[in-house]
């Protein structure tokens, strides 16, 4: 399955609101639409976050996130969900809703960091915050998600999250393949450069997969390289509110349309939901 790429819709992340663009979703009825249709148009998984169906607002609540959850999956029973684990710093609000449901792929931050957060109250950015991500949470987190058959799906926002992965990984509860998101243009992190991607990709162990994102402007190109270079690709509002020609995007749908179209360009083709579980190693539920 060389030529497939698997392209992941992220659909709200923490940030952008309404306010940015009317397609981001608050409700489970929202989140299940714009599943249905990234599912249509190419994508073989979503990313989650959870966002009070009023405000908004992010929340790690696990009321909330099984609500949108549970409807993704009535609505598109074939997607992979992806549950974020990086709501807040504390490791209960984080933790709560991966071992509540399970899902067959959630993120694992891996390092400590300069991030503009959204301010849970207020619903607004704050810049002068540190997203904490100590060794133990790295190795708790990672060995939670193993036990329950969750793949984690390490975020690198840095070589150094990468250098991270790997003292960890030293101790062999990772399972194979192991599948990288490089994350480029967040507030704290690196920018999108190509050199430095074709860098870290060689730095990677043997086997892996790796898929990337990038925020704003940074997601084109960043998604076009991974694509070239034999990786995936995430797009979505989480991201970026925008398609390449700077009208704001109807929803991550159309993104992943546009995603769709680059990789024609570069001779792949998307990959099915099952099709991606088989790249990723995701092991089927009883």
């Amino acid at each position: 399955m060389e030529n497939k790429v698997i392209i992941t819709a992220a659909l709200s992340g923490s940030w952008p609101y309404k306010q940015q663009n009317s397609a981001v979703p608050y409700t489970p009825a929202e989140f299940a639409e714009e599943a249905y249709k990234a599912y249509k148009a190419g994508a073989a998984m979503v990313h989650m976050h959870g966002r009070d169906p009023k405000t908004g607002v992010p929340t790690p609540d696990v009321a909330i996130v099984r609500s949108i959850y549970d409807a993704i999956k009535q609505r598109v029973p074939e997607l992979i969900i992806n549950v974020t684990s990086g709501v807040g710093n504390a490791y209960e609000d984080r933790m709560a809703p991966i071992i509540e449901l399970k899902p067959e792929v959630s993120s694992l931050n891996t390092n400590t960091m300069n991030f503009a957060m959204v301010d849970r109250k207020t619903g607004k950015i704050n810049v002068d915050t540190v997203f904490t991500n100590t060794f133990t949470m790295l190795q708790e987190f990672g060995k939670t998600m193993e036990a329950q058959g969750t793949k984690p799906e390490p975020e690198l926002y840095d070589i150094g999250g990468l250098d991270n992965w790997y003292i960890i990984s030293k101790q062999g509860f990772f399972t194979k393949p192991y599948n990288f998101n490089f994350v480029w243009g967040t507030a704290g992190g690196f920018r999108f450069r190509p050199i430095t991607f074709a860098s870290l990709v060689d730095m990677l162990p043997e086997g892996s997969t790796f898929t990337t994102c990038g925020v704003a402007r940074d997601q084109s190109p960043a998604v076009t390289q991974s694509c070239l270079m034999g990786g995936h690709m995430r797009v979505g509002l989480e991201d970026n509110l925008r398609i390449p020609n700077g009208e704001l995007a109807k929803g991550s749908w159309e993104q992943v349309e546009w995603a769709v179209r680059i990789a024609s360009c570069l001779g792949r083709t998307p990959a099915t939901p099952d099709e991606a579980r088989k790249i990723l190693g995701i092991k089927p539920r009883k």
